[in-house]
């Protein structure tokens, strides 16, 4: 059984910083590519950054330059560090193995303006 628990979320003023954590049970983690998405209260999901099992990033442009996505393959772990958070960061943010279907339960994070 695969479980996804992310953590580090909060609320923080802008310009602040926060790291996310989402750690993955099972043997799925370490072969797959793993995504941090969020959604915010009446907007659509939104991708946010995506990792592959080799390491190449990719991120939509809204946090280029702020956000930063890495794993641990040993600890089964994919990070979030946020640094420069805005209000408009404020959303529930995933993480999701992609393409499998399993998402953890979600880490609130709210930027104070």
């Amino acid at each position: 059984q695969v479980q996804l628990v992310e953590s580090g979320g909060g609320l923080v003023q802008a310009g602040g910083s926060l790291r996310l954590s989402c750690a993955v049970s099972g043997s799925i983690f370490s072969k797959n590519v793993m995504v941090w998405d969020r959604q915010a209260p009446g907007k659509q999901r939104e991708l946010v950054a995506v990792i592959t099992s080799d390491g190449s990033t990719r991120y939509v442009d809204s946090v280029k330059g702020r956000f930063t996505i890495s794993r641990d393959n040993a600890k089964n772990t994919v990070y979030l560090q946020m640094n420069g958070l805005k209000p408009e960061d404020t959303a529930v943010y995933y993480c999701n193995v992609a393409g499998s279907g399993y998402r953890g339960q979600g880490t609130q994070v709210t930027v104070s303006s």
